[in-house]
């Protein structure tokens, strides 16, 4: 993919260690996935959303995370 202009590829690798078993390993390959925001990064670029639809969706974000904060406050 050297010569598609998208830039490097980020991918999670996990080897495993002598006498480690399976659930281990995948369990540290999930939470290497997780810290380095692959599934996130895998998300946003999945679809493309124009500029306006981006600002909505940012704009909801934000009014739901007041609500949730707002209840919050009321408890």
């Amino acid at each position: 993919m050297s010569g598609s202009g998208r830039g490097v590829i980020k991918l999670a690798e996990v080897r495993l260690q002598e006498g480690e078993s399976i659930e281990n390993a995948l369990r540290r390959f999930k939470r290497k996935v997780q810290t380095e925001d692959i599934i996130k990064e895998v998300k946003r670029h999945s679809f493309y959303l124009k500029p306006g639809a981006k600002r909505r969706v940012k704009q909801a974000l934000a009014r739901k995370r007041a609500r949730k904060k707002f209840r919050k406050e009321q408890d």
